[in-house]
């Protein structure tokens, strides 16, 4: 039973924190709306130190920015790679 509520909780957090790259991305194209300023600084806060993992690995092209991109897909790919392993993983724990 713990070990399949860890799996959903970080399942869980794995969909909220692409939420918030998301939203962060978004926000990016609204650069001078003056409330959007404390939820953007507090987005970057949160995301920035993830994203800049990719951002080295990946410049920006023509003035696009395809690091967050790549930082979402590999999130959804451990997502879904944690989702087909977790009866395994488990089932093998044995909690």
């Amino acid at each position: 039973m713990a070990a399949a509520l860890i799996v959903q909780t970080l399942l869980q957090f794995i969909s909220i924190y692409i939420a918030l790259i998301i939203v962060r991305i978004l926000l990016t194209w609204f650069p001078t709306v003056d409330f959007l300023q404390q939820i953007a600084s507090f987005l970057s806060v949160v995301t920035d130190p993830y994203l800049n993992l990719f951002r080295n690995l990946v410049p920006p092209i023509g003035g696009f920015d395809f690091s967050t991109i790549l930082a979402v897909i590999v999130l959804q790919v451990v997502q879904g790679s944690l989702q087909s392993l977790a009866p395994t993983l488990i089932s093998s724990i044995g909690i």
